[in-house]
């Protein structure tokens, strides 16, 4: 039996990195909730920001963002767009708005 194997055969990891990503940015959430006190003022804000462990729970966010748009927008390409140079473009037009987005996020977040 002659089998044709096809496709970029991303399966598991693209399906661990979904759910991961996505534990990670439910707990932010429900962490964020515990911890904001409401009404929140700006120097509020910028205390709460300026903490290391707040920082860092907050890159860890942003980087499950990015990696989990990056996974959805791959497929979606993959499955839907294909001319090759086309979906080529349209991946690197997604790598370039991301790697954007994640520098000005990091620039947010450290500026404070």
């Amino acid at each position: 039996m002659n089998r044709i194997i096809v496709g970029a055969h991303y399966g598991l990891k693209d399906w661990l990195a979904q759910r991961v990503t996505a534990l990670v940015m439910i707990a932010y959430i429900v962490i964020f909730l515990v911890v904001w006190p409401r009404p929140m003022s700006y120097p509020g804000w910028k205390a709460l920001f300026a903490q290391g462990w707040m920082r860092f729970a907050t890159f860890l966010l942003v980087a499950s963002v990015l990696i989990h748009a990056w996974v959805g927008m791959r497929n979606f390409w993959m499955d839907y767009v294909h001319h090759t140079g086309m979906r080529l473009a349209l991946e690197i037009a997604t790598i370039l708005w991301l790697v954007g987005c994640a520098g000005w996020a990091m620039q947010i977040l450290w500026r404070i």
